[in-house]
């Protein structure tokens, strides 16, 4: 799962960096609001690729997921980009799971393999 969720939080990292550039443009926003935002965002981004493993990490990008959607309020675009992240963020914790279970279901049968052919 943390493959495939730091790969999709990385994919925002870009995407809040250029929504910040487009956010620029908005004459009734100033540049250091604009970069404050989008810099912890960002930064919220990269410490969530290690977090997103333990108790409370997918929660966390679930509201990073919510404020992406949420930022079409200042750049209407982010709307549809904060829709087909939170997609793929959905697919990422789906599927990653889906993956880990598989992984720990080889690895037992493998250990069991071992553990006939050693006795």
């Amino acid at each position: 799962m943390r493959t495939l969720c730091s790969s999709t939080l990385i994919g925002e990292f870009f995407i809040i960096g250029f929504a910040g550039l487009v956010a620029m443009k908005d004459p009734d926003l100033s540049m250091g609001t604009v970069w404050t935002v989008c810099g912890i965002a960002m930064v919220l981004c990269l410490v969530l690729c290690g977090l997103v493993t333990r108790p409370g990490g997918v929660a966390l990008g679930w509201a990073l997921q919510i404020a992406l959607v949420a930022s079409g309020f200042v750049v209407p675009h982010m709307f549809f980009m904060g829709a087909v992240f939170g997609a793929l963020w959905w697919a990422s914790v789906h599927f990653g799971r889906k993956v880990d279970e598989a992984k720990a279901r080889f690895a037992a049968q493998a250990a069991q393999a071992d553990q006939a052919d050693a006795a």
